[in-house]
């Protein structure tokens, strides 16, 4: 059997916890609202791991190890990761965090939005060949694109909504039926399409006020927002605007400053991601109450 064949056996025989429960426990367990991406950059990688062919798998491992009592989510972005023809290291770094941190959720960050068999296809990627418990879609081709991941009852399907680039706003900002597009997609996410319950959004931390405008109208709907650290936007303004009721409900994804946050003088750089992380966890946790 291919170290791929021994994926998708796992992913169909073993019983899971559903993607909305587990980032719930997850989130309790761990005190926290942070998301930790993982965006690798061999330039920006350290000497000792420079022209190593595991090197993407070596520094993400650490980087995991450093923040996964930190985390209440991991989100690899799989661009990082096939530009580099490493999918094969991705999938080790998705096995070796179900296997180690398995109360942590998997959000694959792909933006998938094709319709159809592609569509079943790329979600057979996220769920089987990764074991992914969420995957980021596009809803621009509207719910057929979204549909294929559905199948998977107890994995999440992540819509962009409100996104935090500022060209965001060439189409989430027109008119449909008297409201923002952004705010008709999450209407639509929370009414129409949420059928098994495990559906997301993302909206970003560069936009506060529209934050709350679509917290007010998901409820209780996990939120996956980019956006602070290395993109500054602002965290008090952020947790204010997106938490739910309770304190929680997002995913508050910071990639680039926690993975490369070591400076002149510090040991190591899963040393400096723990750090930053930490005080990133700790800075979104004084405005949860």
């Amino acid at each position: 059997m291919t170290r791929y064949n021994v994926a998708i056996a796992f992913s169909q025989t073993e019983p899971r916890v559903n993607f909305i429960d587990k980032l719930a426990a997850a989130t309790s367990r761990h005190d926290s609202l942070l998301c930790v991406g993982l965006d690798p950059d061999a330039a920006k990688f350290p000497a000792g791991l420079q022209g190593k062919s595991d090197a993407i798998f070596t520094f993400c491992k650490a980087i995991i190890d450093a923040t996964a009592g930190l985390a209440c989510a991991f989100k690899p972005q799989i661009a990082y990761f096939a530009a580099l023809a490493a999918e094969d290291q991705l999938q080790s770094i998705c096995d070796y965090l179900r296997q180690t941190y398995p109360h942590i959720p998997i959000v694959l960050d792909a933006k998938r939005g094709d319709i159809g068999a592609t569509a079943e296809q790329y979600a057979r990627e996220a769920f089987e060949r990764y074991g992914a418990d969420a995957v980021t879609v596009n809803p621009y081709m509207g719910f057929d694109s979204v549909a294929p991941y559905m199948e998977w009852k107890d994995r999440g399907a992540i819509v962009l909504c409100r996104t935090s680039n500022p060209g965001g706003s060439d189409l989430q900002f027109m008119n449909v039926d008297g409201v923002p597009l952004y705010q008709h997609v999450a209407r639509m996410v929370a009414e129409k399409w949420n059928r098994n319950g495990q559906c997301g959004l993302v909206v970003g931390a560069t936009f506060p006020q529209e934050l709350a405008a679509v917290r007010n109208i998901v409820g209780d709907m996990p939120l996956l927002v980019p956006g602070i650290g290395a993109q500054g936007g602002d965290i008090q303004a952020t947790v204010r605007a997106g938490r739910t009721a309770s304190g929680g409900g997002m995913m508050i994804n910071s990639s680039r400053a926690i993975l490369y946050a070591k400076t002149m003088g510090e040991e190591n750089y899963a040393q400096a991601a723990q750090r930053v992380a930490r005080e990133t966890r700790d800075a979104i946790n004084l405005y949860r109450g």
